[in-house]
């Protein structure tokens, strides 16, 4: 399936999309491909209103939800920032205290899907 995604006011297509994608993914997947690093967020946004999406949600999912009117809503992917690696390390530089939404770096992303070990039944 493909997944619609808007970056830096140009509508880019994800391909390959399914039920179990993640954010996070789609947010690598989106970075590697216009070749910056950084801190990024998968925003949903309808009309007037914006939603970020956890690194763990599923895109597709999210999408079905609205229904009739998931056609109206789009996907935005927003860079809030250096990545980790980008930052000063100055104790100088002063801390500015993080708001609070879902945040996605890239890169390293050594753990993206847990191996989930199937001989263990519950």
């Amino acid at each position: 399936m493909e997944l619609k995604v808007w970056v830096d006011g140009v509508q880019r297509i994800v391909c390959g999309v399914t039920e179990v994608t993640t954010c996070q993914e789609v947010v690598i997947a989106l970075a590697q491909a216009i070749g910056r690093t950084g801190r990024y967020t998968l925003i949903e946004k309808w009309r007037d209103t914006e939603r970020h999406l956890a690194p763990h949600e599923n895109p597709i999912i999210s999408l079905n939800k609205w229904g009739q009117y998931a056609s109206d809503v789009q996907l935005i992917l927003r860079r809030t920032g250096p990545s980790l690696s980008e930052r000063p390390t100055s104790d100088s530089v002063a801390r500015i205290p993080e708001r609070t939404l879902y945040r996605q770096s890239l890169p390293p992303l050594a753990k993206l899907r847990p191996q989930i070990d199937k001989s263990i039944k519950r």
